[in-house]
This record gives C-alpha cells, structure tokens and sequence, in this order.
C-alpha cells in the first residue's frame, strides 16, 4: 500500500490537472515499490506512466536502456569500518536517521537532507564513506560513468546528463559522483568552453529536482575547482583529510586483532613514523603482511609484519625529506629524531681558500674548559 501523503498527492493532481505534480507522485511510488521488492507492481506502474506520457507534453520516464550511464553495485562496507572524525560521526548519523524516519518529517511537512559534499585528500574515505551511507540506507549504489556521460558533440553531455536523473529519480537509491569536479567546474573560468558551462547549468537544475529518496553523494580532491553556485546545492559539507596521530595509533591496533600478532614496538612510536600518509596507504600495508604472510608459510609472522612496516616507515621518510629538507629516522625501534642527528656537519678547522693560503674557520672556545686561554700578565697563550 502507498504511503498517505503520495495517495493524497495523486488525487490532488488528478482533481486540479497538475501533471508534473503527477508524475512526481507516480515515480515517488514507483520508487517505494521498487524498495519494498514489489518490482512486478513498480515496473506495471513505470509502463502506465510512460504510455500515458505520448503526447502529452511531459518529460518522457526514461527505460533501463539509460542504466550504461552508470555502474550499480550492492554497498558491503559499514560504517563501523571507518575511522571517522567525531564531527563527520555525527552528521552521518544524523542524515541516516533522518533518511529513516522520513515519514514523521513528512507528517510534519519536513523532508530529510540528502544532498552531501565530501571534500578532502585522495585516499582518506570518501568512496568508501559513499558506500556505508548506502548501506546504512540499504539502498542499492549508482557511481557515475563519466565515459558514458560525456559526449563530443554539442549539447549532448547535457542531454545524456537530464537522461541519467531520469533515470535514478524514480529510485530510492544513492548516487554517487566521485571527481565531482569533472562536471561542476567553476564557470567563470575562462579556460573553459561553453559546453562546460551549459553542463554545470543543466547539472545544478537536476539536482535541484531530485526528490529526497534519492541520495545524492559528491566527492572531489580539488574542492576549488567548484562552481560557487554547486556549494549552495549541498545541504552536507563534509571534509575528510588525513587521519591524526590517534586515527593511525587506533588503526594500528584494530590491525594487531586482525593480524592476531601484538607488536614489540609501542603504538604511539609507529603512529609517528607513519604519521602522514592517508587510510589507503594504511590499508595497502595490512594487505602486504596478510600477503606475505600467506605466501611465506611457514615463517615467521612478527618479522615479516616489522620488515613491511619498516619499507612504509622509509617511503615516508623519503616523502618527508623531499619536502621539508630533513630526513627522518629509519630504524622504527628507535625513538630519537633524524632531524637532530642529521644536523649539517661543521667546516673542518682548517681549510684551503682558492688563493692557496691557510686559514682557520673555527675559533678555540674561551670558556675555563676551552683548549687554550690568553694569559693576563704577559700576553702569550698558556694550556689550560
């Protein structure tokens, strides 16, 4: 059965002759029964909207020859799974909560948010926080084929891109567009053609359209490339950098549970080591000793977890070095830091000037434990 507020909606279309208002309602069920498993009563409902659509001047419901402009997938990851700021926490859950109790937001004339805009580093959980929230949801996951929307010719990037929001519309489903910024550029730069523009344009208005069944997530490194009218359009901004000292030392330990080992060196020591490289790289490194430990039976599991470990710690001494000029410990046992043992080394006393002569650059200390003092009575210089 249908909710109350559609079956109201439907009759009042139908008194007044509002047929946009129809339509909306019809794909809003259709999108319900879809969610209930009712296929057989949603896809009835899809081909009476669409064969009364002929002629009739409405938008045209779009057929499953439109599902090539994206690729679907069931969601697997959970939240739970994620190392999450307290703040991003928050607000997910919120936006879950709100996507599941929809109907008493309705009741009071209140719709739940779902526009969000995650920003943030290359690796550090954006995809991955996509698809909890579709799981959460129990919504099944679109993620935008950017091969498949974008044409050569003119205006057909637009064409294909009001096609793909026909499509999900009448879906309860997540949407997802990662590299968001690939069709929300800024449209006052110059660089930029006027096709890109009209994208943007159609873009903004679609999303504006979208009912709130339908998730609409964002994700992009480069947050500056945005258009500044598509910040307006997200009613969630969140931003996900790198993980901190205590996200790396937390992740360290869930990593001894699933390696079932305890690690001889302190967690707070690897954290440091570590410190600066994003989730992915973390969860590269535990797929390397689950590797090697596999194929290396038998052996010996602390050593080659310590050994891996310790290649991650130089790739990102080496990182630190390019980029702030100081190198940085290798040896992850020991705590002390490189940059005071790497310090640059002093001019040898004396050196060869380019004329041949001989000068000294270091002057002998003049304290009481210094290597000589100038005498006060008769001018020479005495061993101290």
């Amino acid at each position: 059965m249908a909710r109350s507020d559609l079956l109201i909606s439907l009759v009042k279309a139908g008194v007044n002759g509002e047929r946009e208002l129809l339509v909306r309602t019809v794909e809003a069920m259709i999108a319900e029964e879809h969610g209930k498993q009712h296929h057989v009563l949603a896809e009835s409902l899809a081909a009476q909207l669409r064969a009364g659509q002929n002629g009739n001047g409405m938008t045209k419901l779009p057929d499953s020859n439109n599902r090539n402009l994206v690729h679907e997938r069931m969601p697997e990851r959970k939240i739970s799974s994620l190392f999450l700021r307290t703040e991003v926490k928050t607000a997910v859950a919120q936006l879950i909560e709100e996507q599941q109790r929809a109907d008493l937001l309705r009741s009071y004339n209140l719709e739940p948010r779902h526009r969000i805009l995650l920003t943030g580093p290359p690796g550090n959980g954006k995809t991955s926080l996509a698809e909890a929230l579709a799981e959460s949801l129990a919504i099944p996951m679109f993620s935008v084929r950017y091969d498949a929307l974008i044409g050569s010719f003119l205006g057909e990037t637009a064409l294909r891109m009001r096609q793909l929001f026909d499509f999900v519309r009448n879906r309860r489903c997540a949407l997802f567009f990662d590299e968001f910024d690939t069709v929300a550029k800024e449209r006052g730069d110059t660089h930029e053609t006027g096709e890109i523009k009209r994208v943007v344009s159609s873009l903004l208005l679609e999303i504006d359209r979208l009912p709130s069944y339908v998730v609409v997530i964002t994700a992009t490194n480069h947050p500056e490339l945005l258009d500044r009218a598509v910040w307006r359009r997200f009613q969630l901004k969140l931003e996900l950098p790198k993980p901190t000292l205590g996200q790396v030392t937390e992740w360290l330990r869930t990593l001894e549970g699933r390696l079932e080992i305890a690690f001889t060196i302190k967690h707070s020591i690897l954290a440091k080591r570590l410190y600066g490289i994003s989730f992915s790289e973390l969860e590269d490194m535990a797929q390397d000793i689950l590797r090697r430990r596999i194929l290396c039976e038998p052996c010996d599991h602390m050593a080659i977890t310590h050994s891996i470990i310790r290649l991650r710690t130089e790739a990102v001494h080496r990182e630190r070095l390019s980029s702030d000029g100081y190198p940085a410990t290798t040896n992850i046992s020991n705590s002390r830091s490189g940059r005071a043992r790497n310090a640059r080394p002093r001019r040898a006393k004396n050196s060869i000037s380019s004329t041949g002569a001989t000068r000294s650059t270091d002057r002998p200390a003049t304290s009481a434990t210094g290597a000589s003092v100038r005498s006060s009575k008769g001018g020479g210089s005495t061993s101290a």
